[in-house]
């Protein structure tokens, strides 16, 4: 049995607009390093075996809060990384509705096979995340191990193990707020969500602003 805590990286530079960043790099704001440091308060005494990362800095960073407070090594694979959201990439949703509005309407009645133009399908991304977490779960059978990535990687790879249609990601998993928790369990190939979106306010039993789950579907 390995557990698995799925964590999205800390806010970025383009929360403020509310701009899709898939594989952008874009930077932590003084309220992402805060998420990050008290995910790296909880991560101490959390009993990790392990800690991995996407090769994306805002995840990176995020995650090197907790390897420096764990002594855990950072594992970063870029199969963790986010979509890429092609001609979204960088805009707002306004923007996109203005410079292609159909496709935006294709992708909100099926965001896979409507996915946004120029983007990784979600399929494919679904497919690499997941390939990640599996080889994790190899090496870590009996471990609980953090894995800090993305928004819709992650709730993408929830659907695929708890058996959602893809295609569903964004109405059962509406959001996933920075630097929260979502938990599963794996055991003899199936898994189990015991956590889901947890605010660090309620693990560590403080209050932040920082901690509040962000309400956009994207980046």
């Amino acid at each position: 049995m390995t557990r698995l805590v799925l964590v999205r990286h800390g806010e970025t530079e383009w929360h403020a607009e509310n701009r899709y960043a898939g594989v952008s790099d874009v930077a932590l704001t003084p309220r992402g390093l805060e998420q990050a440091g008290l995910l790296a308060g909880w991560a101490r005494g959390a009993g990790l075996s392990a800690l991995w990362s996407s090769d994306l800095t805002r995840a990176r960073l995020t995650a090197s809060f907790s390897s420096e407070a764990t002594g855990l090594p950072l594992q970063v694979d870029p199969r963790l990384r986010e979509l890429d959201f092609g001609r979204a990439e960088g805009l707002t949703r306004a923007e996109m509705r203005e410079r292609f509005p159909d496709a935006l309407r294709a992708f909100h009645d099926d965001p896979v096979s409507g996915h946004l133009p120029g983007g990784e399908d979600p399929q494919a991304a679904a497919e690499r995340f997941t390939s990640c977490l599996d080889d994790i779960v190899a090496r870590h059978p009996d471990g609980r191990v953090m894995v800090v990535a993305h928004t819709t990687a992650i709730r993408l790879v929830l659907c695929h193990y708890l058996g959602v249609p893809l295609r569903d990601y964004r109405r059962v998993f509406p959001s996933v707020g920075n630097c929260a928790l979502n938990e599963i369990e794996i055991s003899d190939g199936r898994a189990a969500l015991l956590v889901f979106n947890t605010p660090l306010r309620g693990a560590l039993g403080v209050a932040c602003d920082g901690d509040r789950p962000q309400t956009t579907s994207a980046r």
